[in-house]
């Protein structure tokens, strides 16, 4: 009778340890960010890493590394790992299409953040309107030179969407202000870059008057070749709001950057995959407010 009471007593306590673990499993929720090498998204992951813990999610950070073919691994990895939904950060909005369709025919709901996807089903996507920043960029440089001053723009990664998008905002600015573009060259969101290419485009074109780089890294990279090239009166305007940008801005070394928050659009990017597991309805597109940074 005793042996028959300690059995269901030990049972009554290995189910209670059961029902706790299982009272404690978390949901997993993946993020797959095409580049961990960039502050931007750097600060984007550790936003969405706070908001995921507060909010009770396991999460998975997975690198791309700025290279299709590993975003596509990524997420061919984790439709195998329990992943209840995935927060992409495309590489590039044609190729990361296909990666997409493999989460969607795995039936788990992605989330794109920053740049769209152009192939491929969505529940949302959370970005800047980078159209407006492109445009508040060429504003700010009219405002500051006047109309049919000489710029350079510094694109970002051929193929992105916000390439794409800033690219259409600050060229509404540049026909509008009648400024004179003279040269517009791919320097892929990388500083190491933006110097190398600001400074092969500084021998052709000495009377340029401003940059626009579509992101704060290629800005501190063109800054750094003006520096050395001693054009210290050149207006340099960047985009993201990066510390690092910021702090360049506030130091009267940069004219501007364009702040677009990445915190904000990790933080939302897991608020929005928590509605969307629990069922709630989300907006096809939330925009995260932009800001025009300057010296104060």
């Amino acid at each position: 009778m005793r042996m028959k009471k300690l059995v269901t007593i030990l049972s009554a306590v290995v189910l209670g340890a059961t029902i706790s673990v299982n009272a404690l499993a978390k949901d997993t929720i993946a993020l797959v960010i095409s580049t961990l090498n960039n502050p931007f998204f750097v600060s984007m992951k550790e936003s969405a890493q706070k908001e995921a813990d507060k909010l009770g999610y396991n999460l998975i950070v997975l690198d791309s590394q700025d290279n299709p073919a590993k975003e596509l691994a990524n997420v061919q990895d984790l439709t195998v790992r329990g992943t209840k939904l995935m927060l992409i950060n495309p590489t590039d909005s044609d190729a990361v299409g296909n990666a997409i369709i493999i989460a969607n025919n795995a039936k788990i709901p992605v989330i794109t953040l920053d740049r769209i996807a152009n192939k491929g089903t969505v529940v949302s996507h959370i970005a800047s309107d980078n159209r407006l920043g492109g445009k508040i960029a060429g504003d700010f440089i009219a405002e500051k030179l006047g109309n049919e001053a000489n710029i350079i723009q510094l694109e970002g990664i051929t193929g992105t969407s916000a390439v794409r998008e800033r690219g259409e905002g600050f060229n509404k600015a540049v026909q509008e202000h009648k400024l004179n573009v003279l040269a517009s060259q791919p320097a892929d969101f990388d500083r190491t870059k933006g110097l190398n290419v600001m400074q092969n485009l500084l021998t052709a074109h000495p009377a340029i008057q401003a940059v626009f780089a579509q992101n704060d890294e290629m800005a501190l990279g063109a800054l750094r070749a003006l520096q050395t090239a001693g054009k210290r009166d050149v207006l340099v305007v960047g985009f993201d709001g990066t510390a690092e940008g910021i702090k360049a801005v506030q130091g009267g070394k940069l004219g501007a950057t364009i702040a677009q928050r990445p915190d904000q659009i990790g933080i939302i990017g897991i608020q929005t995959a928590d509605k969307v597991l629990k069922g709630k309805k989300v907006d096809a597109v939330i925009p995260v407010e932009l800001e025009l940074v300057i010296k104060k």
